[in-house]
């Protein structure tokens, strides 16, 4: 499998790919995902090459959003000084599901982050998805504290606010890596509440 930067042409692909994981979701008795995420959001992050699929021949396996942008209102100052990278839209087809794709992801991102420079990997997970929470404290994601305070950007209150970190370091995550070399992770970068940033894992 190989790991690539997505394309603006992807668009369609990627809103189509997390729509069946909403489908998923909500089999599962979940409401992770249940409102529609704004395609020009998304064609924003492409954009500015933080999106990323896993291809598996001509098959999209998988996609992870990966940004030095931390969403307001969620890491304190003190830990916005420390050079993070921010794990977004972790998601995984269900025909690959069950191969850990997304633990490899993970130590993808994690590997990525060191080579920028950044300590600390890190996440907001759906606040009530207990499941996906324990699936990242078994791959060594630590729980800091959870956020309820705050507006989600398809509106009602924030649903994502459960925060986690591990840190980062050289993986071997078995993916052929198409992506440019990252750049320099930086402190202080906090993005407008434009984002939504939510988790899964499929």
């Amino acid at each position: 499998m190989r790991i690539c930067s997505a394309q603006p042409h992807d668009l369609a692909k990627l809103l189509a790919f997390r729509q069946e994981a909403a489908a998923w979701l909500s089999r599962l008795g979940t409401d992770q995902w249940q409102r529609p995420y704004p395609a020009d959001k998304l064609l924003a992050t492409i954009e500015a090459g933080e999106v990323f699929m896993v291809r598996d021949g001509d098959v999209t396996a998988a996609t992870i959003t990966l940004t030095p942008m931390a969403e307001e209102g969620l890491w304190t100052a003190d830990e916005l000084r420390e050079p993070s990278l921010f794990i977004n839209k972790l998601t995984v087809a269900r025909t690959h599901a069950g191969q850990d794709l997304g633990g490899r992801l993970l130590d993808w991102a994690g590997d990525r982050g060191h080579l920028a420079g950044a300590e600390w990997l890190r996440l907001d997970a759906w606040t009530t998805n207990t499941g996906l929470q324990a699936y990242y404290l078994r791959h060594g994601f630590r729980h800091v504290r959870t956020v309820q305070q705050g507006v989600a950007v398809n509106g009602g209150p924030r649903v994502s606010g459960w925060l986690a970190q591990r840190a980062t370091g050289p993986a071997a995550h078995g993916f052929t890596d198409e992506t440019p070399r990252p750049e320099r992770a930086a402190r202080h970068n906090v993005m407008p509440h434009h984002l939504d940033e939510d988790q899964n894992r499929i």
